[in-house]
C-alpha cells in the first residue's frame, strides 16, 4: 500500500484525488477504509467498482486481492479522464488484475459483475440503479455509507426491494458498509 501511497499524494497535488483535508489520516480514512469493503467480499470473478476517482475502494481491493493470489478481475469505471489516467498508471505499475473504462456509468454496457461497489458516489436509490444494470443474477453491492445511511436505506425502499445487511465500519463509528443483495424495481 506504501507504493500506491506515494503515488496518490503525488497525482492529488495535480488533480484533487481526494480531499486535502484527509492526507494527515490518510492511511485510515482512505486505505483502511477500503481494505475493510474487501473483507467484506464473497468470492469473485468480476468485481466493478464505479466512480473509483482516486482508486477507493477499487484499487485498494485489487491490491488485497493480489496480495491473497485471487484470481478475480476488476472493473473500474471512472469518467473523469484525468484519474482514468491514474488508475490506469496504477494498474501498470502495480500489475494489477483490472482495467479502467472512461465513460459515465450510465453509459456503460452491462458489466455482469459478482460484486459491485462505490465509494461517495451517489444517494443509495441511485447506486441501486447501477447496481441492477451491473451486477449479474445473485451478486452482491458493497457501499460504504455515513451517518445518514438509514435514511438513504428507508428512501431508497420507496423505489427499490433489497436485502440489505449492515456492516459496522472500523474505521467510523457512524459509518457503515452496506451489503445489497436482490436488488429489483418496486
Amino acid at each position: 500500500m506504501a507504493e500506491f501511497t506515494e503515488h496518490a499524494r503525488k497525482w492529488n497535488a495535480k488533480i484533487n484525488l481526494f480531499s486535502k483535508s484527509t492526507d494527515d489520516d490518510f492511511a485510515r480514512r482512505h486505505i483502511e477504509d477500503s481494505v475493510q469493503v474487501f473483507h467484506h467480499a464473497p468470492a469473485f470473478s468480476h468485481w466493478v467498482d464505479l466512480g473509483t476517482g482516486g482508486g477507493f475502494p477499487g484499487v485498494i481491493a485489487a491490491i488485497c486481492a493480489k496480495d491473497d493470489d485471487m484470481a478475480g478481475k476488476f472493473t473500474f469505471v471512472e469518467s473523469d479522464l484525468r484519474k482514468s489516467a491514474f488508475l490506469i498508471e496504477m494498474i501498470r505499475i502495480l500489475d494489477l488484475n483490472a482495467r479502467v473504462i472512461s465513460q459515465r456509468i450510465e453509459a456503460v454496457a452491462p458489466l455482469n459483475a459478482d460484486i459491485v461497489s462505490a465509494r461517495a458516489l451517489a444517494p443509495l436509490d441511485k447506486l441501486c440503479a447501477f447496481s441492477v444494470r451491473h451486477q449479474r443474477p445473485g451478486g452482491i453491492s458493497l457501499y460504504p455509507k455515513g451517518a445518514n445511511h438509514a435514511k438513504e436505506i428507508e428512501h431508497a425502499r420507496h423505489m427499490w426491494h433489497f436485502d440489505c445487511e449492515i456492516h459496522p465500519s472500523t474505521t467510523n463509528a457512524d459509518a457503515v458498509i452496506l451489503e445489497l443483495r436482490n436488488i429489483s424495481r418496486v
